[in-house]
């Protein structure tokens, strides 16, 4: 190094020049951390001594920087020493101008154009700044070194505020959070942000958000919000207190990711939502092989702080839970679990299904895949395959769920799986009742796991069991309208008509065009007789299969006898033998019981996937008792 030479924080010659008005430090240093997390070497004001603001070094790293980073706000725009340094970066065409506020860039910066992190846009920005920074640089940006995150945040803190030690340890925790409520004890894992420079690897970095959720959610001593409320947050809009506060949690967990060819980075932040300050961050390090123990790592900190003891300790990586040591297989398997989680079209899930096959290929014994390659096949089997092709996919599917049972027996999402397929694909509910009661044993803090064991209660008869569980279930995962859909979908089958429908408006209000959930909500609506709104509700239903046949149903007690058959002509004739379950319930309530009968004897022969319901349906009611309805339900195992 030679004399003069202007270096960042760790030492290294730095190559990113950080610019911006001394009134806006406390925004900038978010930004500065963010460049210095993704591996830059970076010269801001901060690292010279205090009194100073220019010196020697500082016109070195300015001249010689690689990208000049401006940030532009009300105050730095009249600032003459941010207006040089813009100058700088202009003239040698290293210029990356970013606005904390919104404001534009001075006359003279104008024709670049600036990228906007205000009101809370730096996350949801950071990958387009980090490929700005890196464009700029003849090669991708170093990587840093593994060392927490103190050092920086420490030189900065003025005044009578106190900083905490990144990596302390379990015994330092142990003081820190105290009592055992459900308050205190809650948690929220943030989606991690993808830091690589390239969106393909978001997958990754979810993926590993999601492993140590579940991680976290093992633990009955927390409670851990579920993944599609937290990933409500992921473009980080608002700030900590607030999201804290619509997920119902005390803490959020956030982090971000950078992946290479062989190695992971991983920074972690653990956050008071009571407060918005920092309560615990560390960067790790490691090659890719390792990342599993990187989880665990940073499960087993955050579960020491909030239950200040360690979360059972020595469990990495247990067969019994369903992972793997196998990177390869890992990569798959969150490749799959990504696209499975898109629930888009059939293209996508059996893209998924190739994912979980592959992870199997690589490891025989990834009990996880396995629950989820079952899933996946159930899912193919009913919503896209002909009649007849759906017994063998049922029975592979099954294979799967009892393997994973098999490899993984204290993995709730198996149990899940098995209990799915079962009462789902053979429409064998008293089978499915072990698995599911074991996955709700197993699976307390697990949201997905709730709504399936409280679904599958209802629709067996269990509405106390399936209530208390949809009440866990949206503790945990709040924001989340599938959860709340589930919600009125459990009261609608204790026929609590007017009980389901507030849980049904929060779903839709939380996402409009959701499906089956203004089919429900019309349903409702339809038994207490209040048929204009079960109308309009059966009309805004986007799934024709569920809302074609409130419709037929509705038009005909409204005296709309042409608009009856012109529906119920349709629902035979655009969906076939899908539909059938759903033909049944119509010709049911139209009296017509002698061709209910025969169509819910066909969609017997076809296992179709609607006699779930057969139960509990009120529907069906004009047929309950007639012989022939009580030896399909015998048949069914339900007399």
């Amino acid at each position: 190094m030679t004399s003069g030479q202007a270096t960042g924080a760790g030492g290294k010659p730095s190559t990113v020049f950080v610019s911006y008005s001394r009134a806006d430090q406390k925004r900038a240093l978010p930004v500065i951390e963010l460049l210095e997390q993704a591996g830059f070497a970076v010269w801001w004001d901060g690292l010279i001594g205090g009194g100073e603001r220019f010196s020697r070094t500082t016109a070195t790293a300015l001249e010689t920087a690689r990208a000049v980073v401006v940030l532009w706000s009300q105050t730095s725009a009249e600032s003459h020493w941010v207006h040089d340094e813009a100058t700088s970066g202009r003239d040698r065409g290293v210029l990356v101008p970013l606005s904390l506020d919104g404001t534009e860039p001075p006359l003279g910066f104008r024709q670049f154009q600036f990228i906007d992190i205000s009101k809370g846009r730096l996350r949801a920005e950071s990958e387009r700044i980090i490929r700005a920074v890196a464009a700029l640089h003849d090669a991708p940006p170093p990587t840093p070194e593994a060392k927490p995150r103190q050092v920086d945040r420490r030189m900065v803190l003025v005044g009578g505020g106190g900083l905490v030690l990144a990596g302390a340890g379990a015994a330092w925790w142990s003081g820190l959070i105290g009592g055992s409520s459900a308050e205190a004890n809650s948690v929220a894992v943030l989606p991690f942000t993808n830091m690589s420079g390239d969106p393909e690897q978001t997958y990754f970095s979810d993926g590993l958000a999601a492993e140590v959720r579940a991680e976290l959610a093992r633990n009955s001593l927390l409670q851990v919000a579920a993944q599609a409320s937290s990933n409500q947050f992921r473009e980080r809009t608002e700030d900590a207190k607030t999201m804290s506060r619509k997920l119902g949690v005390t803490y959020l967990l956030d982090g971000n990711v950078r992946k290479s060819a062989d190695s992971v980075r991983i920074a972690a932040e653990l956050i008071d939502g009571r407060t918005g300050f920092s309560q615990w961050s560390q960067s790790f390090e490691r090659p890719l092989t390792n990342v599993f123990a990187v989880q665990d790592e940073i499960a087993e900190t955050v579960a020491a702080a909030l239950t200040a003891r360690v979360a059972n300790p020595g469990r990495r990586r247990s067969a019994e839970l369903g992972g793997t040591t196998d990177v390869a297989a890992y990569d798959s398997f969150l490749r799959g679990k990504d696209l499975f989680d898109q629930a888009a079209n059939e293209a996508t899930d059996r893209a998924a299904l190739g994912q979980f096959e592959a992870a199997i290929a690589r490891d025989a014994k990834y009990g996880a895949a396995h629950a989820y390659r079952a899933l996946a096949l159930a899912v193919i089997a009913n919503q896209y395959v002909p009649a007849a092709q759906r017994p063998a996919l049922f029975k592979e599917a099954t294979t799967a769920a009892r393997r994973a049972t098999e490899l993984a027996p204290k993995l709730a999402l198996a149990f899940s799986a098995l209990g799915f397929v079962l009462h789902s694909g053979l429409l064998d509910w008293k089978a499915a009742r072990a698995p599911y009661d074991q996955s709700y044993a197993l699976g307390a803090g697990d949201a997905d796991v709730l709504t399936r064991f409280a679904l599958f209660c209802a629709r067996t008869g269990r509405f106390d069991e399936a209530a208390s569980a949809m009440d866990r279930a949206i503790m945990l995962d709040r924001l989340n309208p599938r959860t709340y859909r589930q919600q009125g979908q459990v009261a609608y089958a204790a026929r609590r008509y007017a009980d389901a429908l507030a849980p049904l408006d929060r779903a839709l209000e939380l996402n409009p065009r959701m499906g089956t959930a203004n089919s429900v909500k019309g349903s409702c609506l339809l038994f207490l007789n209040r048929l204009d709104e079960a109308r309009a509700a059966f009309e805004r239903e986007p799934s024709l299969v569920v809302g074609l046949p409130g419709q037929a149903v509705v038009a005909l007690r409204q005296g709309r006898q042409a608009d009856a058959e012109r529906l119920y002509s349709r629902l035979v004739s655009d969906l076939g033998d899908i539909a059938l379950y759903q033909q049944a319930q119509v010709l049911a309530q139209w009296n017509k019981p002698a061709e209910a009968l025969a169509t819910l004897e066909r969609a017997r022969a076809q296992n179709d996937a609607g006699l779930i319901f057969i139960r509990n349906d009120p529907f069906l009611d004009p047929l309950r008792q007639m012989p022939e309805f009580l030896r399909l339900l015998k048949t069914l195992g339900y007399a």
